[in-house]
């Protein structure tokens, strides 16, 4: 299956398998693996495979590939043990939003209490 892609985007070079990364999890659409700078005893990210900007670009563009991407997130979550005691989803969107890769991507951390607010 042949994806959208962009030159130069770290999380496109992740799915093509040009860069290395702890990939966890994988379908047809989405890819999961372990953050380089991890904010909990579990961080994860789950990304999709064709490449839109930011969550402002998803929802506009494919809003049925952001429900699959949601739902992975409660897989993905399931999977590392985090569904019973409860875990924390984070999108961040722009630069304001703390966004330091333009690929949208959800962060999944747990394994610990969340604090609020968060920041």
């Amino acid at each position: 299956m042949t994806h959208i892609a962009v030159d130069g985007c770290l999380f496109c070079q992740i799915v093509a398998h040009k860069v290395s990364a702890n990939v966890i999890r994988e379908t047809a659409w989405t890819m999961t693996f372990t953050d380089i700078s991890p904010q909990a005893p579990v961080h994860v990210l789950v990304i999709t495979k064709d490449h839109y900007a930011n969550l402002e670009d998803l929802s506009g563009e494919d809003p049925g590939l952001l429900g699959t991407l949601m739902a992975e997130v409660a897989v993905v979550a399931d999977d590392q043990g985090l569904g019973e005691d409860g875990y924390r989803v984070v999108i961040n969107t722009g630069e304001e939003g703390g966004q330091t890769v333009e690929h949208v991507h959800a962060h999944v951390l747990g394994g610990r209490a969340m604090t609020w607010p968060p920041g």
